[in-house]
């Protein structure tokens, strides 16, 4: 029997309550489908103990952690120490996810603005990279990306990317990467599959942001990481490539960026 093309789930949320009745077997239907790696993403720190506990329970998982722009005014800041001291675990691939939503929370612009920044330092000193939630926010987000990334170099990739092609232009231009969600896969979302287009081949990633998104044929129910595969074929076709290119192409993007989970070498 042939072996799946290997694809990582760059962004998930396994410790949601959606998975609380039967992680194991989500976390095996992933690897038969073929996502043998994933990173879990803690959005409110308090929370980084079971999201490392997640981590280290299972072989393959990785995680990140942060404070999510939409409660950066319910949580207390996160500091730069804390972020680097989190980021001495060997599972902690990187930082965030961090950002801008102003579609929702456009109140708390201000202290959003303030926790990016710590968190942009954050994954300055530990040259991990910084995960970036970006939603109605292309000037700003745009803005700060370009003066910080100057003020001094960090990586960065844009996760769940449904902005703007400015911000994208922006975000590659500064040696960024994009990732895509189960959005992708909607059949009215060419417009930002032609955005996604351009960060292809070295520059794109795939997620699913469960347990939310979930692509076709699974669209409006929980997602989970399985489904990535989905996306990454839904994508692999609009691209015309071939699947086994277009997942051999984004794992080794996901392998560039988050060193720290890279598959060893010869593996596969």
């Amino acid at each position: 029997m042939t072996a799946l093309p290997e694809i990582v789930d760059s962004h998930c949320h396994l410790d949601f309550p959606d998975f609380a009745e039967d992680l194991p077997q989500v976390i095996a239907r992933a690897r038969a489908a073929g996502v043998a790696r994933m990173v879990t993403i803690c959005t409110r720190l308090r929370n980084e103990p079971a999201v490392r506990a997640i981590a280290e329970a299972h072989a393959g998982v990785f995680y990140a952690a942060g404070t999510h722009p939409m409660s950066a005014a319910e949580e207390p800041l996160a500091t730069v120490d804390a972020l680097v001291a989190l980021a001495r675990h060997p599972k902690f691939v990187a930082v965030g996810e961090s950002g801008l939503d102003y579609h929702y929370t456009a109140d708390s612009a201000a202290r959003q603005v303030e926790s990016l920044l710590i968190h942009i330092e954050a994954a300055r000193r530990t040259g991990l990279p910084l995960v970036i939630h970006a939603r109605a926010a292309d000037d700003d987000m745009a803005r700060i990306l370009t003066r910080e990334h100057a003020a001094g170099a960090f990586s960065c990739v844009m996760h769940c990317y449904t902005s703007g092609a400015a911000l994208a232009e922006t975000a590659l231009g500064l040696g960024f990467c994009l990732s895509a969600s189960g959005i992708a896969a909607f059949p009215k979302s060419g417009d930002l599959r032609a955005i996604l287009r351009t960060a292809w081949p070295d520059r794109l990633l795939v997620e699913t942001d469960a347990p939310y998104l979930a692509p076709p044929p699974h669209r409006g129910r929980r997602n989970e990481p399985a489904y990535t595969a989905h996306t990454a074929r839904a994508l692999a076709e609009n691209f015309g490539v071939d699947f086994a290119e277009f997942a051999a192409c984004t794992t080794a993007t996901f392998d560039r960026l988050f060193a720290r989970a890279a598959a060893p070498a010869g593996a596969g």
